[in-house]
């Protein structure tokens, strides 16, 4: 059994290295150079294509393969195999029978080499920036089909789609083990990578992606179609709208958040619960101090609730409106009309879900790049569907009560707000405001402003768990 390798360039010196190392493998075959330019190599062809993620380029591959499987490393970074890779990939393959194989790496950052695992993947791992690490194995067969069934011809999301079809095709396996070593160029920290993808830049890329997931959610029976369920708002409640801030030691914050959602203009009656999550510093002597006879400030009788279950504890309270607005204990609503243009969008759209958008700013509000994140990829009519490609669906966010309490939020501090969405998503009619209603802080003490790998896998791990139970749902409802 031989493997053809196909390797995106990397700069001349390290992809005669990269070639090289192949080359001791008694496993590797023809060795080929995926380059904008034509490259010349002893011992390796070129493939020439503009960018290495293009449909034309994994045909490319797919044109040029002869032997049992392909691995393909498109990242064009420095890469060491450890030792035995090709054979360990390969063996795996042989024994699972899988399309697709991937593994952990080791990385090169800032001149020391970590430890980088990635996740198993699963059938919600939709995400097309997921971590396959810096090289994959296909099955033959996985590429010559994609070379006849894929019609489509994207600059961008061509390997993506092909991840989704070798899934189709078989399964995807992880090898827990670190048998690559790549060398790190982009040193930002996750969270400062997180909303590369509303530049203006990436829109062009982000419309092919959204395509691929969308022809992948066909494929597979999980395609939702409008029209969603209308809403009715019948009924009485205490008021029309109700604010909830969950907060667990926000002493710093917490006054700008609930001054911001007090001071609110509307032509309804409105509250705010604020439940406080036995904060050790001084937010709820600051709680207490506010007298305002809007405010309810909750502490629950439960010491083992997440941001989910502090919603809950707000929404089955019996002053709860009939609309329940967002807003997190270290953001603020852009000015005092935001919870008026919110029960308007429900009204005008009969939504039992308004999202709405908001404004990136430090912790002194100055504006922040990259600005306004509006998730216009979100449309009317394919929004519920491409929720299941992206990590957030935006804010504030804000739902019919009786739905909600239907639906209910998972009693946890990270992706509770996301479950909820997709399954609201899944039947009900979704209202989207695109101007910003929301300024949102990056600083220290955010969730995500500095996870380590192993925290970040955990979140990413949860999300595609919450996205493989939304797919079976979604292809539940389709069959």
């Amino acid at each position: 059994m031989k493997i053809d390798c196909f390797i995106a360039w990397g700069g001349q010196q390290e992809t005669r290295q990269t070639i090289l190392q192949l080359r001791q493998s008694g496993l590797s075959g023809s060795i080929f150079v995926i380059s904008p330019v034509q490259a010349h190599f002893q011992d390796a062809g070129t493939l020439v294509t503009r960018t290495p993620y293009a449909t034309g380029s994994i045909k490319q591959i797919a044109a040029n393969l002869r032997e049992a499987y392909a691995l393909i490393a498109l990242r064009g970074t420095t890469l060491e195999l450890g030792q035995f890779a090709l054979e360990r990939m390969a063996g795996v393959a042989r024994d699972t029978g899988a399309s697709m194989v991937y593994s952990d790496y080791l990385e090169v950052r800032e001149g020391q080499c970590l430890d980088h695992p990635v996740i198993d993947w699963q059938p919600g791992s939709l995400r097309d920036d997921f971590n396959f690490g810096p090289a994959q194995l296909f099955r033959r067969d996985v590429l010559s089909q994609y070379l006849t069934e894929v019609g489509e011809s994207w600059d961008h999301a061509g390997f993506y789609a092909l991840t989704l079809f070798a899934s189709r095709l078989g399964d995807v396996v992880r090898i827990p083990e670190p048998l690559f070593t790549m060398r790190e160029t982009d040193t930002r920290l996750p969270g400062e990578k997180q909303f590369d993808y509303v530049a203006a830049s990436a829109r062009e890329k982000q419309v092919e992606m959204e395509e691929a997931c969308t022809i992948h959610l066909k494929k597979i029976g999980a395609l939702l179609s409008p029209p969603f369920k209308e809403a009715e708002f019948p009924g009485s409640f205490p008021v029309e709208a109700t604010v909830v801030i969950p907060v667990r030691n926000r002493e710093r914050t917490i006054g700008d958040a609930v001054n911001s959602a007090l001071m609110q203009k509307t032509r309804f009656p409105f509250n705010l619960i604020v439940v406080d999550n036995h904060s050790t510093d001084g937010t709820t002597a600051l709680l207490r101090q506010v007298s305002d006879h809007r405010l309810l400030h909750l502490i629950p009788e439960r010491t083992d609730l997440g941001i989910g279950g502090c919603w809950n504890e707000a929404l089955f309270h019996p002053q709860c409106g009939r609309f329940v607005v967002q807003l997190d204990s270290d953001d603020l609503y852009m000015d005092k009309e935001v919870l008026q243009k919110i029960v308007d969008q429900f009204n005008k759209e009969k939504c039992a879900m308004v999202i709405g958008s908001y404004q990136m700013c430090d912790f002194y509000l100055n504006p922040i790049p990259p600005g306004l994140i509006d998730h216009r990829e979100w449309t009317p009519e394919n929004g519920p569907n491409n929720a299941l490609r992206i990590n957030g669906l935006g804010a504030p966010r804000a739902f019919y009560t009786p739905v909600l309490r239907e639906t209910l939020l998972p009693n946890t501090s990270y992706g509770e707000d996301y479950a909820v969405g997709l399954a609201i998503s899944r039947t009900w009619k979704t209202g989207r405001i695109y101007e910003a209603l929301y300024l949102c802080r990056r600083w220290e003490d955010n969730t995500d402003a500095s996870p380590d790998v192993h925290t970040k896998n955990a979140h990413d791990t949860y999300k595609d768990r919450l996205r493989t139970i939304e797919l079976k749902a979604r292809q539940n409802l389709t069959f």
